[in-house]
């Protein structure tokens, strides 16, 4: 029988398979069931540092006593808190897998300080979800970056379990920023977050929500980047995320060099079953291949270890088409 074991950010993993951040990981008895289907470790269902101040925000303005606002803030916000806590201390007392923490938040403020708390409530790790839309056009494409530089800098210098930062695939230079990142004390990045993105009603004239769900065509992007950050910053553990739906997804990115792969997607359109699919059709492929190890083949197909590395540089179709007529 093959060996599925993986080191993710020095977290030894039965899997390579992880349940990404989602209401899936959002209660011990979902946590507990993502167990029992197969899952390495999941991440728990991200604390919105937004979320919290718009419901802050929801009571203080329906509310007769402007006074308040202090106290309705602190209070939203500390019972938010408190509640995570108890969700990552419930669940390590739940199961054996990892239980990696995750936050979601727009600004350094007192999350960091939060972080050292959810390393007291027995987190095997956090994972830092964020993102900044860069909507003003007179700031400097260094100052955005540097938001996420000082936040992994002041979150790193304060918790001893390992960080790791799920990233957007905007960044001019993704290269350096994931170097930085780790230069800076992330054990990890996740390739890439999914973020919320409008569309129009054109019937109604109103803006509404794009699909939320990855297709399994998000691949590609993935794997690119995965298997160009594996080689570049070789010392960074990646998480690939976004367009997983098969087993064969799975081996796709291990072999770019994925240290894990999260899935989410998936387990909304066919359930936590899937997740035993995942790690049973990685067993079968790797026995088929005389494969008794994970490291025996992660990241042959990475960009370093390919005859020709520049078919993940193409960019253009007609670079890949000219010779045909």
């Amino acid at each position: 029988m093959s060996n599925l074991e993986v080191s993710y950010m020095g977290l030894k993993l039965k899997n390579p398979v992880i349940a990404g951040s989602s209401g899936l990981t959002a209660s011990v008895g979902k946590i507990r069931s993502l167990e029992e289907a197969g899952a390495g470790a999941v991440v728990l269902k991200s604390l919105f540092e937004e979320q919290i101040n718009y419901e802050a925000g929801s009571l203080i303005i329906n509310h007769d006593y402007p006074e308040a606002e202090d106290y309705i803030r602190n209070y939203t916000k500390s019972n938010s808190v408190e509640n995570y806590l108890s969700l990552i201390e419930e669940a390590k007392k739940a199961v054996s897998i990892p239980v990696i923490a995750s936050i979601n938040c727009v600004s350094a403020s007192d999350w960091v300080a939060f972080s050292k708390r959810i390393e007291e409530a027995g987190a095997d790790g956090l994972e830092l979800n964020v993102y900044l839309l860069p909507t003003d056009k007179f700031r400097e494409p260094s100052e955005y970056e540097k938001i996420y530089y000082d936040l992994v800098s002041r979150v790193t210098a304060i918790i001893k379990i390992p960080v790791s930062v799920k990233l957007g695939n905007n960044f001019t230079n993704l290269l350096g920023v994931v170097d930085r990142i780790y230069a800076l004390g992330a054990k990890g990045v996740v390739l890439f977050n999914r973020f919320y993105e409008p569309d129009i009603d054109i019937e109604n004239m109103k803006l509404s929500t794009a699909d939320v769900f990855s297709n399994p065509s998000d691949l590609r992007h993935v794997l690119r980047w995965t298997a160009l950050v594996s080689d570049k910053v070789s010392l960074v553990d990646i998480s690939a995320s976004t367009g997983v739906h098969s087993w064969e997804a799975l081996v796709k990115q291990l072999l770019a060099g994925a240290k894990t792969v999260q899935v989410c997607s998936l387990l909304y359109k066919s359930g936590l079953k899937e997740v035993t699919g995942l790690v049973r059709g990685l067993e079968g492929w790797m026995e088929k291949k005389g494969f008794n190890s994970v490291g025996e083949f992660r990241g042959k197909m990475s960009y370093r270890r390919i005859p020709d590395p520049s078919v993940y540089e193409r960019s253009q179709f007609m670079k890949y088409f000219s010779d045909i007529h």
